[in-house]
């Protein structure tokens, strides 16, 4: 085993960078190209891959610090046989590492280097000048074409922040591109109105395709005398570590910021957090970023989801709508009469809209034949009734799903927010949906798998009393891993039961009904109970639900398996 360091490349940048995220710890084992920590400058989030694989011996920086290229990140702990073939790329990284800390001596190649990346930055528009050098008109065209992209041979356009029409600031944010590791903002170098938009989002472009053709005012020869000027003026920023930290665009990127909501607000957000906006469906331009330098990250992203699920809102404060709807006076079609909603309903109609709106939902439907568990229930009844005990399908519904959530865990767990990990409960808790007179609650039979009929039967009667003496206390209703709503004694042959968060699937029943079943020679008549089985698609595949419903149903049909 060997050590060897990992220092910063080159970002496109000579002025220092900050770092907003270390992604290993002392004593990772990584691969190559595994991120190891994020930069951030004023136009750019870039991901730093790891150059080779080995164990993390130690960490030489911490979220905050700013750091430019060359100098050191981590050590590495290598084997022999990597070390060996790494060691001429860690030798010209070391040399270069001790040029730049060799003071003076690097003043020249400092200098270079900002004048280097000044003469990118401009390029894109330093072109046009020359073209239309002679042009004393007071008011041009020029295209804005994509920026050196450094090794990136294509990006694809994330964000269009412009239209036509539109008048530009300065710096004013007017695309942003992705690739895999970095997401770019590209600013306008120049003020002016928009002619013409030439990309649109999902675009894949590279270092020189045109963006835009932007119409700006004054003359050229101006423009070329105050050049120099402002390359002085950065050359004198630059001399001085502080001066270039607090430098580059950040008056001029004010202007947006300023403009109370605008599209074109800039967003400083990395790749990972854009995709997680966009399958969510956030405008970053609405969110307030809690990381270094206002830079959004996931939490932020599901707190704004939460806000807008669980807050009041203008148009169904009610649901938790996330939308505004319009006020219809409804008074103009006839008599009215308007009813408060209690409490219950209003909670209820929160949480119903928060798991539509986040849980894609899809419902399974199936059919068991209970004939024969339906006689053996009016028979036990009967011996039951001197203890007071009476046995419905329902209580035979929660014990045969108790067995089928042991059959199939991925039923009984829980997704985590993040959506990096799926929570397995090892207990069984079920819920029963009970209508009453105030709204629907539903009480929680726990360890249901541990119960036998009788103990369910009962515990679901004292519920069922309390609910409806409004008398459930949240201990009650809380910690249930899988629901039940059974429209049985009403009604109904199917119906989509929404999934209850955080659990992950809900099993509905309709009412029972004698069918004609085909049985080889003649049809018998045989009772039939419809199930619909809703579930949450991130978690559950339609095959595990069929699986899951076919299995269940055949628990309904014969119980005895379950004795297996």
């Amino acid at each position: 085993m060997s050590k060897t360091q990992i220092y910063v490349p080159d970002v496109g940048s000579s002025d220092p960078v900050d770092i907003i995220e270390i992604s290993v710890n002392v004593g990772d084992t990584i691969s190559a190209e595994d991120t190891i920590i994020v930069l951030e400058s004023d136009k750019a989030t870039v991901e730093v891959p790891a150059p080779q694989g080995g164990k993390v011996a130690s960490i030489s920086v911490k979220v905050g610090d700013r750091v430019k290229e060359g100098d050191a990140v981590m050590e590495l702990e290598v084997d022999d046989g990597d070390a060996t073939d790494s060691a001429e790329d860690v030798s010209d990284s070391e040399s270069e590492n001790e040029t730049t800390k060799g003071g003076k001596t690097n003043d020249a190649s400092s200098q270079t280097q900002n004048e280097n990346a000044s003469e990118k930055q401009t390029k894109s528009t330093s072109d046009n000048n020359a073209d239309k050098a002679a042009e004393p008109a007071a008011s041009r065209s020029e295209t804005v074409k994509v920026p050196d992209l450094g090794d990136i041979d294509a990006a694809e356009i994330i964000e269009v922040n412009v239209a036509v029409g539109d008048e530009l600031n300065e710096e004013q944010i007017i695309v942003v591109v992705e690739s895999d590791k970095a997401s770019l903002e590209i600013p306008s170098p120049k003020a002016g109105k928009v002619e013409s938009v030439n990309v649109s989002v999902g675009d894949k472009v590279g270092s020189g395709d045109a963006l835009i053709t932007l119409a700006v005012t004054g003359t050229p020869a101006a423009e070329e005398s105050a050049q120099p000027e402002r390359e002085q003026d950065g050359a004198e920023q630059d001399s001085s570590p502080e001066t270039a930290s607090s430098s580059g665009s950040t008056p001029s990127r004010a202007q947006p910021s300023d403009a109370g909501g605008s599209p074109s607000r800039p967003v400083h957000a990395g790749p990972a957090v854009r995709k997680l906006a966009r399958e969510t469906g956030v405008d970053l331009s609405q969110v307030s970023g809690t990381g270094p330098k206002d830079r959004i990250l996931k939490d932020d992203v599901h707190a704004y989801v939460k806000q807008r699920l669980e807050g009041p809102q203008s148009g169904g404060s009610a649901g938790g709508m996330a939308i505004d709807l319009p006020e219809i006076d409804f008074s103009q079609f006839g008599e009215i009469e308007r009813v408060e909603l209690n409490k219950l309903r209003k909670v209820s109609a929160q949480n119903l809209t928060r798991s539509w709106l986040t849980i894609p939902h899809v419902t399974q439907h199936d059919n068991a034949d209970i004939t024969d568990l339906e006689a053996f229930r009016k028979s036990q009844n009967k011996r039951l009734e001197r203890e007071g005990v009476k046995l419905t399908m329902l209580a035979f519904l929660v014990a045969a799903c108790a067995r089928a959530l042991k059959e199939y865990p991925r039923f009984n767990s829980s997704l985590e927010n993040s959506g990096e990990a799926l929570i397995e409960k090892r207990y069984i808790n079920i819920g029963i949906a009970v209508d009453t007179p105030n709204g629907l609650v539903v009480p929680v039979i726990k360890d249901a798998d541990k119960k036998g009929l009788k103990a369910i039967a009962q515990e679901m009667d004292e519920l069922a009393e309390k609910a409806r003496n409004r008398k459930l206390t949240p201990a009650d209703m809380k910690g249930g891993t899988f629901s039940i709503s059974s429209l049985g004694g009403i009604g109904g042959t199917a119906f989509t039961p929404i999934v209850n968060w955080p659990e992950v699937a809900i099993l509905g029943v309709s009412r029972s009904d004698m069918q004609p079943v085909w049985d080889g020679s003649e049809f018998q008549p045989r009772l039939i109970l419809p199930m619909s089985l809703s579930y949450d698609h991130r978690v559950i595949d339609g095959a595990a639900a069929a699986r899951f419903t076919t299995y269940l149903s055949q628990l309904l049909t014969d119980m005895r398996q379950a004795l297996l």
